[in-house]
């Protein structure tokens, strides 16, 4: 219970946090923080909770959390309680973001929702954004597995894992809005609805597709020991 309630408040601050730069302040007149900082606020949530619950759990991410079964690093029976968590807790955050949002009479607009062709920053197309999310997700998994190492730095991968995640944003923004994370995209697209529902299913497969790939090859070439938890 002490992991799924880190892993629901995790995914709840990481929405908050990110989607919530993205709607409030992004854009914000005369002092928008822009992509960058959009992609900063998404680093930063990682990092805060990866070190105020990662003794816990700190996955905060479906895509993340099949990549450690993928390696070896949790139990598979743990893998769906995980994900029904996260998605819960992204969507409770949706849910403030939007009661927030609507405060002053705005609507919602994207809802910093993840799309491809109209629905995309920069209008590209669905190859373009499947490509980037699962070869994006891909090296965040890498990155994640490789900083949680038996033999890596100790007390650093919080912070490695955190500017990854603002690295992939400041790529990304304009090909998806950056999903890496089927949690974030899922909260959102309720929100918003018709087409953001119907492409969610490329932000579930791609993240998804990409973390297999990193678990399967660091549990083969580079793990440098197998910890099943």
């Amino acid at each position: 219970m002490k992991k799924l309630a880190a892993e629901f408040i995790g995914t709840f601050w990481l929405v908050l946090g990110g989607c919530g730069s993205a709607v409030l302040a992004c854009n914000y007149p005369g002092a928008g923080i822009g992509f960058a900082g959009v992609s900063l606020a998404f680093g930063l949530t990682v990092v805060t909770m990866a070190y105020a619950m990662g003794h816990f759990s700190a996955h905060m991410n479906p895509a993340v959390s099949v990549g450690m079964w993928i390696a070896g690093r949790m139990e598979g029976k743990d893998l769906i309680p995980y994900i029904i968590t996260q998605v819960l807790g992204g969507t409770a955050a949706a849910a403030v973001l939007y009661v927030i949002v609507t405060g002053n009479g705005s609507s919602i607009g994207s809802f910093a929702t993840n799309g491809y062709g109209d629905l995309s920053p920069g209008k590209y197309n669905m190859t373009a954004a499947l490509l980037t999310e699962v070869v994006m997700t891909f090296m965040f998994l890498l990155i994640i597995l490789g900083a949680t190492d038996v033999k890596a730095p100790q007390g650093f991968a919080g912070l490695g894992i955190g500017l990854s995640l603002t690295l992939i944003h400041l790529v990304s923004i304009p090909v998806t809005n950056t999903s890496v994370n089927p949690a974030r995209s899922t909260s959102q697209a309720i929100f918003v609805g018709g087409e953001a529902l119907g492409q969610l299913w490329l932000f579930w497969v791609a993240p998804i597709i990409g973390a297999i790939l990193a678990g399967v090859l660091y549990r083969s070439v580079f793990a440098s020991k197998i910890e099943t938890k």
